[in-house]
């Protein structure tokens, strides 16, 4: 960037060039009204800022200690419950509720707070209905254990399906599972985003959903989730309602909530987010972390706070997935110039376009994914996955759904597409993998699921990576994944607690001395398997070449003028927004005849769900799901 274009005006990818009124490649360019490409030509237009605000909540009640069972002298209250019923007092609770002397005792305690549904005596409780806004009142009473009356979920009895073809060409259909061959246990998905409607089906009625973490600095927020692409973005990576299953339907998911209800966060909260995760990993057994977002300033990756946080994760152990960002061009590479998709360590994400058939001739990029090298020379995204005309679930009552009402397909749920709605495919798939290989490491995984990438023909020149999703096969790897990494890993450095962190000194000393530093990484044997396309590894883009280039080493970063307020703590959701028109791709009796037809992503006949008007079983396999 020369100085002439920092001067009065700033000269970013994601606003484009302008002066007072700026020009955005997502929104197009106009003056006042700004046209957006993937909303269509519009006279009226939202930024759509993606802040993260997390505000750890911690629950009232105080734990019985260290006993098995409720102690006399204190009352415990389930985590989240306290703060529920705080922003719902007209909610009625349904709780059970344990006394340390038993169940007449848990009884009593409710007399002229609720009602008493059960006596449960084996356990010493009573399950209850309470009005929320009494809640605090009975906790005052000593000796109980409050919890709540959650919905229970059964195992192996039923399918998931979706109605969109998506699932099944990506091959996360495969991992589902089936009556006859559950899948395995999952561990939880860190959604940082809007938060989430945790009473739907998608999440089976909150019964899979840990208690929210709500960190927005900014108001208004709604409780659960005021903008829906929380909602949306979980719904992809791990839904599990009939007709709607995402990547995972059988994780766990914790929402932790970083943007008001228009959409708009700090980055230092989201920074303060993967804090949370950070230092509850172990407790809740957080192995993925999902950020359909980037931030709003240009930046190095070793000077960038937001990549330094989503690293941290990644060198403790938590697979991070960043969506590439919406701001691309048809014409051509645009760059991946913002945290945390610029990251080199973490897995970026850009959108694919899957045509009407799971044949993979009219599979493309989505003509807003962003896509390129970044400010030091990395090449992004690094993978594909379905991103555009994507169905998901959003709160009727959310900002994006009284923005967008054309785009409702059906009463919650909205057609939506964005490299936002990528990432979390390969979140989902990331947590599936590590179900059956729980000894990979995170670079590992990374590995895996770039080696068993399906090649995009159609596709610009390292515009979805390596290729397209394939996570039937990712997840059914038998040997030991390459390390993608394996170049910057040796720059990494411990302290004395074992912490590891990127020494960015000895990176730069290592580039500027030998612009083929990253080459040996891609001279792994294991890269030039014939199982698929390795064309793209021998391209200048995944080589050396890129690091001849001097704009990564560009004095124009150590200008203050990227240090300006209004741009050092804003980031953006990548992003809830739909194609101008567009239906999903149907999951119909071809689309499933194809699917099958595909070793890598057929289904065993007890996972198919048959159309009832079958009665020939040789059929089965071919016919129309639901």
């Amino acid at each position: 960037m020369n100085s002439k274009n920092r001067n009065d005006m700033r000269n970013n990818a994601l606003w484009g060039r302008s002066g007072e009124s700026r020009a955005n490649a997502m929104w197009g360019r106009t003056g006042k009204n700004r046209a957006n490409a993937l909303w269509g030509r519009s006279g009226r237009g939202i930024v759509l800022a993606l802040v993260a605000a997390l505000t750890v909540v911690i629950p009232l009640g105080a734990s019985a200690g260290g006993n098995r069972g409720p102690s006399n002298a204190h009352t415990f209250v389930a985590p989240g419950l306290l703060d529920r019923a705080e922003k719902n007092p007209g909610q009625r609770l349904h709780l059970i509720i344990q006394s340390s002397a038993g169940t007449t005792a848990a009884a009593s305690s409710v007399r002229g707070l609720g009602d008493v549904r059960k006596q449960l005596d084996v356990i010493g409780a009573v399950a209850v209905d309470v009005p929320a806004a009494r809640l605090k009142e009975l906790a005052r009473n000593p000796g109980l254990t409050i919890t709540a009356d959650a919905p229970i979920k059964l195992s192996g009895t039923a399918t998931p399906y979706s109605n969109e073809m998506w699932p099944y060409e990506s091959g996360v259909a495969k991992l589902w599972g089936s009556p006859g061959s559950p899948a395995p246990a999952t561990g939880t998905i860190a959604i940082v985003d809007s938060g989430i409607d945790a009473t739907r089906a998608d999440f089976d009625g909150g019964a899979r959903v840990l208690p929210q973490v709500t960190v927005t600095s900014r108001t208004p927020n709604s409780p659960g989730d005021g903008r829906g692409h929380g909602t949306f973005v979980a719904s992809i990576a791990a839904g599990s309602a009939p007709g709607h299953a995402g990547a995972a339907p059988n994780a766990r998911i914790l929402p932790i909530d970083v943007m008001d209800d228009s959409g708009t966060a700090l980055t230092s909260d989201v920074i303060a987010a993967c804090n949370y995760i950070l230092q509850n990993k172990a407790a809740l057994n957080i192995r993925v972390a999902n950020f359909s977002l980037h931030s709003g300033a240009k930046n190095n990756f070793y000077n960038d706070p937001l990549d330094r946080a989503v690293e941290k994760l990644w060198f403790n152990g938590v697979f991070v997935v960043a969506a590439a960002g919406n701001y691309g061009s048809p014409n051509g590479p645009s760059g991946v110039l913002f945290a945390p998709g610029n990251d080199p360590f973490v897995l970026t994400v850009g959108a694919v376009d899957i045509g009407n058939r799971p044949a993979l001739n009219d599979d493309n990029t989505a003509p807003w994914s962003a896509y390129g090298y970044t400010e030091d020379g990395f090449s992004k995204p690094e993978l594909g996955a379905p991103g555009r005309y994507m169905v998901g679930a959003v709160p009727t009552s959310a900002t994006l759904t009284k923005e967008r009402p054309d785009h409702v397909v059906s009463p919650g749920y909205m057609e939506l597409s964005g490299t936002s709605f990528a990432a979390p495919a390969v979140a989902g798939t990331a947590l599936q993998i590590i179900a059956r290989h729980p000894a990979w490491t995170v670079d590992q995984i990374k590995g895996a699921l770039m080696l068993t990438a399906k090649p995009v023909s159609n596709a610009p020149k390292g515009s979805t990576g390596v290729g397209e999703l394939n996570a039937a096969r990712a997840a059914q790897y038998a040997g030991t994944p390459p390390n993608p990494n394996r170049a910057i890993d040796k720059f990494l450095a411990a302290d004395t607690t074992g912490t590891l962190s990127f020494d960015s000194a000895s990176w730069n000393t290592a580039v500027k001395a030998n612009a083929s530093w990253m080459a040996a990484s891609w001279g792994d044997a294991s890269w030039g398997e014939a199982s698929w396309s390795s064309a793209s590894w021998g391209d200048a883009s995944w080589s050396a070449a890129s690091w001849g280039d001097a704009s990564w080493g560009a004095a124009s970063w150590g200008d203050a003028s990227w240090g300006d307020a209004s741009w050092a703590d804003m980031s953006s959701e990548d992003a809830a927004e739909g194609d101008a028109s567009g239906p999903a791709p149907p999951m119909d009796a071809a689309a499933s005849a194809e699917i099958q037809a595909d070793p890598d992503l057929a289904l065993p006949l007890d996972q198919v769900v048959a159309d009832p008007s079958v009665t020939d079983p040789a059929s089965v396999a071919v016919s129309a799901l639901p």
